[in-house]
């Protein structure tokens, strides 16, 4: 008999693991979305530029390539509204319940089956849990002195308030990361003034987008062959040409370069480009791609701030040295509370072992899918599966194959519970890894926790990835 399952989250990760499901036969299913459609960081992120940094034709499931996308990367409109083809094509609908947030997962050892609870007290009980929440879901406000007095709007960029108009204002943009390199060159014309306050500069290298024309259009469209090419051309070429530079290989010394040409060109003010100059190993923090980043701050009407904030006043923003800037907007581009994985979903396994607990010291997961005393609990996009150089859909869809790899298991042999031996080899390895990687240089990130441990980021290939998550093991899992 298949397993219940309770998906939490429809973005890539919980709709992916629905259609494998709905693939398989498995119609005992709920998914579960706290917002009002599906969609993830997808729908979260409006703000103006939202795109994504990988290829558009490789920011898709394997089995559901998208022909029709516009430009050689995707923006967030076009990826939002390629999720709800996928989520109609194979009537997920039916099992997504939009607006339903769940406040808690407890195992219930009397019945061998997951408790989960929703906002407002309904409960519903399943065999299996598959957490689809991800990474980049709660947005990370700066805790500055004064922020309440504020007596302008201010919002998060991935919360963007498009009922507030820019034109003429003077805004104060606090970040200089993925999100800001995006927002300022489109909001730099129309406002009054714009102060963008960088703490740490970024690395910044061009980005090969643009438009595909009605021929290259027309061409995917016709000829998937064409497209599954351009698809494992950029596969490999991420794999064998970026990868490298993260753990000190051949292409390193070339990434540099092509960053800092990039700089020289587009910002000639040495004082300015001083100022945009990492100090930093190249990818210890997230890599910017960009074309039009450096040339909005060289605009009359943009200032970089480098003086370190002391507090918000009503009227501004007041730095080191007593300034007071004026601004009558703020937008934080300052990130997520990425290290917090299932926050604020209280989690309980056997005994009661809270997850919030367990995970007090870092999160961790075997393969970054399971969890010692959490039976039956399985994640996606979980501790240490981020990428910093290729597409998550590829390691979602090797998550959710392993997941599918699973239930048969369980379903015979009762609850599947990783064994801590087996949780404690993985975590040797991946310290062993991750020593090698450029994450662990001197430089704060998102990928980090405060104790400075990286527990968010894979440090292998996704190849690799993929090889070592193909099927489960059962001898490293104890079952009943």
């Amino acid at each position: 008999m298949a397993p219940s399952v309770a998906i939490i989250g429809a973005g890539f990760g919980g709709l992916c693991m629905a259609i494998q499901l709905e693939k398989a036969g498995i119609t005992d299913y709920t998914i579960f979305e706290k917002a009002g459609r599906l969609g993830g960081t997808w729908r979260d992120n409006t703000y103006p530029g939202a795109a994504c940094d990988v290829p558009s034709h490789l920011y898709s499931y394997s089995f559901e390539q998208a022909h029709d996308w516009t430009r050689r990367y995707p923006r967030q409109p076009e990826i939002l509204a390629y999720l709800d083809r996928c989520a109609g094509k194979y009537g997920l609908h039916a099992r997504l319940r939009l607006g339903a947030e769940v406040t808690a997962a407890v195992f219930d050892e009397a019945v061998n089956r997951w408790r989960v609870t929703v906002a407002g007290g309904e409960e519903q009980v399943f065999d299996v849990v598959v957490s689809g929440v991800g990474q980049l879901n709660r947005p990370r406000l700066p805790d500055i002195p004064g922020l309440s007095t504020f007596a302008g709007t201010s919002f998060h960029s991935a919360r963007w308030n498009h009922a507030h108009d820019l034109a003429g204002r003077r805004v104060a943009m606090i970040g200089n990361g993925s999100s800001a390199a995006q927002i300022i060159p489109r909001v730099a014309p129309v406002v009054a003034h714009l102060d963008v306050y960088q703490r740490t500069p970024s690395w910044v290298i061009p980005k090969p987008d643009g438009e595909y024309g009605p021929v290259e259009r027309l061409a995917f469209q016709r000829l998937p062959l064409l497209r599954s090419a351009d698809r494992r051309r950029v596969y490999r070429f991420i794999e064998g040409v970026v990868y490298p530079a993260l753990v000190d290989g051949w292409s390193r010394p070339l990434m540099i370069k092509r960053a800092e040409e990039h700089l020289r060109r587009q910002v000639r003010d040495p004082g300015l480009r001083a100022r945009l100059t990492p100090a930093y190993p190249i990818g210890c923090k997230r890599i910017v791609l960009d074309n039009d980043f450096y040339p909005a701050l060289t605009r009359g009407n943009v200032e970089l701030v480098t003086d370190p904030i002391v507090r918000v006043t009503p009227e501004g923003i007041e730095t080191a040295g007593g300034t007071l800037r004026e601004a009558d907007t703020i937008v934080f581009a300052t990130g997520f509370q990425s290290t917090d994985f299932l926050a604020p979903i209280e989690i309980a396994g056997r005994g009661g072992a809270a997850l919030r607990e367990v995970w007090k010291d870092g999160a961790e997961a075997y393969l970054g899918v399971a969890v010692p005393a959490f039976p039956n609990l399985f994640l996606l996009y979980g501790p240490n599966t981020n990428l910093g150089h290729n597409s998550i859909v590829l390691m979602i869809e090797a998550q959710v194959r392993y997941i599918m790899g699973c239930l048969p298991l369980l379903a015979a042999r009762g609850p599947m519970e990783v064994r801590r031996p087996a949780m404690d080899a993985w975590r040797r390895a991946l310290d062993q890894a991750l020593a090698r990687t450029v994450w662990r240089g001197d430089c704060d990130s998102w990928y980090k926790n405060a104790a400075g441990r990286v527990t968010n980021n894979w440090p292998g290939t996704a190849s690799m990835y993929r090889r070592i998550t193909r099927a489960p093991r059962p001898d490293s899992y104890t079952f009943g």
